[in-house]
Parts: C-alpha cells; sequence; structure tokens
C-alpha cells in the first residue's frame, strides 16, 4: 500500500505543480523534397528522402473503383 499525505494541499501548491504539466506544440519543418511538414531529422514519410537522397521507397495506394 502507498502512503498517505499528513497535510492539505492548498490549491496554490496544487495549481503550481500541474503548471509544469502541459502539452507543447510540435517542432515541424518542411521536408526539402515533398514541402510537406514532418518532425526534423527523420524520413519523410511521404517521400522517403532524408538529407537529399532517397532512403526508403514509398508504395502508392492505388484508389479502389
Amino acid at each position: 500500500m502507498g502512503g498517505v499525505p499528513k497535510r492539505h494541499k492548498t490549491h496554490s501548491k496544487v495549481r503550481i505543480r500541474r503548471a509544469t504539466q502541459k502539452l507543447e506544440p510540435l517542432n515541424l519543418v518542411q521536408c526539402p523534397h515533398c514541402k510537406n511538414f514532418i518532425l526534423p531529422h527523420r524520413v519523410c514519410p511521404f517521400c522517403g528522402y532524408y538529407k537529399g537522397r532517397q532512403v526508403i521507397e514509398i508504395k502508392v495506394k492505388e484508389k479502389k473503383k
């Protein structure tokens, strides 16, 4: 079993602690090859390029009629 707090936490102490638990926006950059937004230092999932050369080959899905 876990421990039980000996004192009541005030509203300000709880809010100060929770103020750091926030989501930050992603730092997205444009792919120089296809101009889609991707995470930096990653292979582009849309075109497969990284640092000006093709690293993976992307398969194109055909549309159903």
